[in-house]
C-alpha cells in the first residue's frame, strides 16, 4: 500500500434496505489528482461523508497512509489532514477575503477557540494571509467582502480557506459546480496547482475537467464500482458509456 495515500476495502453503507455503497475498493494514489465520477444517485456523496465520518461504514475499513482510520471520528480524521470542502460555498459572507483565510490561518496560533479576541490579534497571519490569497489568485480582492465575489470566486475563496489548513489530502466535492467558464479553467488550474505534493479526491460532474486533470478516475454506479483507469480507458468502456457518458451499449 505504500504507493497509496486512502485505500477502502470493501466499503459499504447501508440505510435500512437501501445499500447506498456497495463493497468499494478504492485505492487513490499518493500526490495524484484521483476522480470519482458517476450518475445522480451513484452513492459518490455517501462515499465522501463515509470518509469523512459523517457516515458510519455499514461494513468494510478505511486505511489512510497505512492507519485503519475506520473507526476513528470526524474530529480525529481532520486532524490527520483530510480536508473536505463541500458543493456549496462556505465562508462568512460579511468578512473580507483576507479576514476569512485569516480565520482559517488561527489554529496556528492556538486561538481558534478564543472567539472573545480582538481582529487585531489575527496581524500576525496577513503576510501568510497575502501569499495564500496570491496563490490562488484572490490578491486584488483582499480588502473585498465575501458576499461581493462572483460564484467562481467564493469557491475559490473556499479552496483558499481549505488549503490554511495546508490539508495533506482534500477531498473536493463538486469544485466547478454551477460555474461559467472562465470560472471553471481558473479553478482546474488553481487544483493543477494546489495539488503539487499533496493528495486530491474529488467529486466532479464535469467531463472536460476531469479529462484535463485527473490522473485517475473511478465510476460509481448504484453504489459499486463500475470500471477504474485512466480517462481514456474509462470513456471507452462500454457500461461507462452507457451508464454515464451518454453513448449506446456496445
Amino acid at each position: 500500500m505504500s504507493d497509496y495515500a486512502l485505500v477502502t476495502e470493501g466499503l459499504t453503507k447501508a440505510f435500512g434496505g437501501f445499500t447506498a455503497v456497495r463493497a468499494v475498493d478504492l485505492k487513490v494514489r499518493r500526490h495524484a489528482i484521483h476522480a470519482l465520477i458517476g450518475p445522480n444517485g451513484a452513492g459518490k456523496t455517501t462515499f465522501f461523508n463515509l470518509l469523512t465520518k459523517v457516515h458510519r461504514p455499514t461494513s468494510g475499513r478505511i486505511v489512510y497512509e497505512g492507519a485503519d482510520i475506520t473507526a476513528e471520528t470526524s474530529a480525529a480524521i481532520a486532524r490527520r489532514g483530510i480536508v473536505r470542502s463541500f458543493q456549496i460555498s462556505a465562508t462568512f459572507p460579511k468578512m473580507s477575503v483576507r479576514d476569512n483565510v485569516r480565520v482559517a490561518l488561527q489554529r496556528r496560533l492556538g486561538t481558534q477557540y478564543s472567539f472573545w479576541r480582538s481582529m487585531r490579534s489575527l496581524a500576525v497571519l496577513d503576510r501568510e494571509a497575502m501569499a495564500l490569497l496570491a496563490d490562488v489568485g484572490l490578491a486584488d480582492y483582499a480588502e473585498a467582502n465575501a458576499a461581493d465575489l462572483s460564484y467562481g470566486r467564493k469557491r475559490t475563496l473556499e479552496i483558499a480557506t481549505t488549503l490554511a489548513l495546508d490539508p495533506p489530502m482534500l477531498l473536493l466535492d463538486e469544485p466547478t459546480q454551477g460555474m461559467a467558464i472562465d470560472d471553471v479553467d481558473r479553478i482546474k488550474r488553481l487544483i493543477r496547482r494546489i495539488a503539487k505534493g499533496r493528495t486530491i479526491l474529488m467529486v466532479e460532474h464535469n467531463m472536460s475537467v476531469v479529462a484535463d486533470i485527473c490522473d485517475a478516475i473511478t465510476v460509481l454506479q448504484r453504489g459499486e464500482i463500475l470500471a477504474q483507469g485512466s480517462y481514456a480507458e474509462v470513456s471507452a468502456d462500454p457500461a461507462v458509456k452507457a451508464a454515464y457518458l451518454g453513448g449506446g451499449h456496445a
